[in-house]
């Protein structure tokens, strides 16, 4: 992908991820992906949309999930990544906290 794009059609994105785009659509419905519409309703993806779309693609070709078992495992990874976000947060206060004291 381009550093430099902020937002991708699905054509890229099907070429990204090596898919067609009704099943990019019907990934949107399915894990409620919602991205941007731009000037004639095209639908406009972020990189983050992208790397999500990648992990779906992922989990139900490479790993072998059900739909239902890549929306568990979404789920899981959103969770660990909240909790590693909560720890370096945690870590930074207490990094703050340390520099007052000494």
């Amino acid at each position: 992908m381009k550093k430099e794009k902020l937002y991708f059609r699905i054509g890229e994105v099907s070429q990204i991820l090596g898919v067609k785009p009704h099943v990019i659509r019907y990934w949107e419905q399915e894990f409620n992906l919602r991205p941007k519409r731009g000037a004639g309703m095209q639908r406009r993806y972020t990189r983050d949309e992208v790397e999500r779309l990648k992990t779906i693609r992922r989990l139900l070709y490479e790993e072998g999930f059900t739909i239902a078992g890549a929306k568990r495992k979404l789920r899981e990874l959103s969770r660990e990544r909240g909790r590693k976000e909560l720890l370096r947060e945690l870590v930074e206060e207490l990094k703050e906290i340390r520099a007052l004291l000494d």
